[in-house]
């Protein structure tokens, strides 16, 4: 469902570009091709405003924001990124990479899970990362998109029943944004602490999102600050299951900045990195990659201090 609305604002953007630089070519091309480029770059006007509520919100947050020099570099990237997740991987190549469930390799296996308003396309880079690897991995589609978050929990389920029949080990659950929310759902609804190595999270608002005030979905009221749904999910999640959460200081969609940590987790900061970009950092893929090499433990590992480990 979202590749077909997304590929459908695609359309409505390539027709409406079409349309005014047949209707102002002629007569003023200055004013045609002023048009295109205004439509091109209208999401960087809304990422500013995120932005400068993110830096403007976390003012008093525990952990220090990054610098306004920082922050519009982050913008930019943002800025250069957003278009080739939305325009293209995820409503053109959400297939691109099938999943991959080889037999019996020794190695550890991966569930993917997008956020809000994404797919399995957002997955690419990694998913042809882990291809070469040749580890087993199954990216999901969450749907309903518009729905409550719970509604996610069998599409979960099902993805890490079939990465353990294929491996015969627990895979690790890496998740951007709102898919580390359905993880923690999945976590206890299914009793998954026993069936899962580690979950990873990167930007994913564990104690809400300031900007889900504005959420007249289901899934986006369930995202905010202090809202049931978040009060439901509080609990000793990093006391059974080892978590490793990404957060950055400068995450224009998940602020203040500390509600993407979880107490008593491994938190690693991704510095002024924006939302979307910092799953596109190799840096962090890596750190994250290495993850499938540790040796299981079957409890927690000990509290790492926010802020104590960090990317660059």
């Amino acid at each position: 469902m979202v590749a077909r609305l997304q590929q459908c604002i695609v359309l409505a953007w390539v027709l409406a570009a079409t349309a005014w630089v047949a209707i102002w070519w002629t007569s003023a091309p200055v004013i045609a091709m002023a048009g295109v480029v205004l439509m091109t770059f209208a999401h960087a006007a809304v990422l500013a405003v995120e932005f400068i509520a993110a830096r403007q919100v976390s003012a008093s947050d525990p952990i220090p924001r990054a610098s306004a020099l920082q922050c519009a570099r982050a913008w930019l990237a943002e800025s250069l990124i957003a278009p080739r997740v939305f325009c293209w991987e995820q409503p053109f190549r959400s297939r691109a990479v099938p999943d991959h469930l080889p037999q019996t390799n020794g190695r550890r296996g991966v569930v993917l899970i997008h956020g809000f308003l994404c797919n399995r396309g957002f997955w690419n880079p990694w998913l042809r990362a882990l291809r070469e690897r040749n580890n087993a991995f199954i990216a999901v589609n969450l749907e309903p998109v518009f729905g409550s978050i719970d509604h996610h929990v069998t599409t979960i389920d099902a993805a890490v029943q079939r990465v353990t029949s294929a491996t015969g080990k627990p895979p690790i659950l890496i998740c951007h944004s709102m898919g580390g929310l359905a993880a923690r759902a999945w976590l206890r609804a299914a009793d998954g602490s026993a069936r899962v190595h580690r979950i990873v999270t990167i930007g994913t608002p564990h104690r809400g999102t300031w900007l889900a005030r504005f959420g007249r979905t289901a899934n986006g009221r369930e995202m905010r600050i202090g809202g049931e749904w978040m009060r439901r999910i509080e609990g000793k999640d990093a006391q059974s299951v080892r978590f490793t959460c990404w957060y950055s200081n400068c995450d224009n969609i998940v602020f203040p900045i500390s509600t993407a940590t979880i107490t008593g987790a491994d938190n690693r900061l991704a510095h002024a990195r924006g939302h979307v970009e910092m799953a596109f950092v190799e840096g962090l893929r890596r750190d994250t990659f290495d993850l499938l090499d540790e040796w299981s433990t079957g409890c927690a590992t000990k509290a790492m201090p926010t802020a104590a480990r960090r990317f660059e």
